[in-house]
């Protein structure tokens, strides 16, 4: 598997919720040598998710270094990038939301993170959910929502060096 991606510097894997995305991203980046730094969007707004968010930390291992950015995640990605570290952003869906929910300038955010992964000495393994196969949301907010994750989607898909969907824990490639 090493061999596979070793050489792409930007790596995004999209999927459904449950399609095996996440669990494809930390093992491609544990493929790797060197530090391992999750960069975690999640919230944990109840007792569900603060649950999820202690599994998924707990799965990860000792290996991992987690960094909590669910709006900052430009700024942690420019901090974090160095050479001999794997970052995993999981998951764009999730960012997204939080800043929609925190009334910040989209577009400009979007560019900032864009410069961001342009910028960086790491590879980069991203996560986003597929928003675009479904019916057309019943209301602005919602259709905001996925017209902004879907935008966002397609611009990290064109500066990816590989990009995959996940369909039933199946990788599908797409780019690269």
């Amino acid at each position: 598997m090493q061999g596979k991606w070793v050489d792409a510097v930007l790596t995004f894997i999209l999927g459904g919720a449950r399609s095996g995305k996440s669990a494809r991203a930390q093992a491609l980046a544990e493929s790797q040598p060197g530090e391992l730094v999750y960069l975690a969007t999640a919230q944990a707004f109840d007792d569900e998710m603060a649950d999820r968010i202690a599994r998924h930390r707990q799965d990860r291992g000792p290996r991992w270094r987690t960094v909590e950015c669910p709006i900052d995640l430009p700024e942690a990605i420019t901090r974090e990038a160095a050479p001999g570290r794997v970052l995993l952003v999981d998951c764009l869906t999730l960012w997204t939301s939080n800043v929609l929910l925190n009334e910040l300038d989209f577009p400009p955010v979007s560019k900032q993170l864009m410069d961001a992964l342009l910028a960086a000495r790491s590879p980069i393994i991203l996560v986003s959910n597929e928003v675009g196969m479904g019916i057309v949301p019943d209301n602005a907010l919602a259709r905001r929502f996925r017209d902004m994750a879907g935008r966002l989607n397609q611009d990290i898909a064109a500066i990816a060096d590989r990009a995959e969907i996940m369909f039933a824990g199946l990788t599908v490639p797409l780019k690269g």
